[in-house]
């Protein structure tokens, strides 16, 4: 089984920078499809990026679509998610998650999830 853990959120101005990271353990994510989401209060998660195995093929929500970067180092075993000109919407709970297969931009394709990250954007 492979484990996700989160870190790196925080406080930060509109327009600053922050840079999530997600470290696996158990197992090596080479074999897996890996996607941040974000959850909204009261509502289902909502997708922000994902990444193919490989490394290859990025997907992005349009909202962050040019301010966020998807990476992942399957050496290091961890995926991380660059945000850059950060608004107060992005202040969120942040997830990483792994899946094999589905749709990528929808959160039941995957079965493994993080504890999440607070990322509070002040203006």
């Amino acid at each position: 089984q492979v484990q996700l853990e989160e870190s790196g959120g925080g406080l930060v101005q509109a327009g600053g920078s922050l840079r999530l990271s997600c470290a696996a353990s158990g197992r090596t994510i080479s074999s897996y499809y890996m996607g941040w989401f974000r959850q909204i209060p009261g509502k289902e998660r909502e997708f922000v990026a994902a990444i193919s195995w490989s490394g290859g093929r990025t997907l992005y929500a349009d909202s962050v679509k040019g301010r966020f970067t998807i990476s992942r180092d399957n050496a290091k075993n961890t995926v991380s998610l660059q945000m850059n000109s950060l608004k107060a919407e992005d202040t969120d709970v942040y997830y990483c998650a792994a899946a094999r297969d589905g749709p990528r931009t929808s959160a039941a394709s995957y079965n493994i999830w993080g504890q999440g990250t607070q990322v509070t954007v002040s203006s």
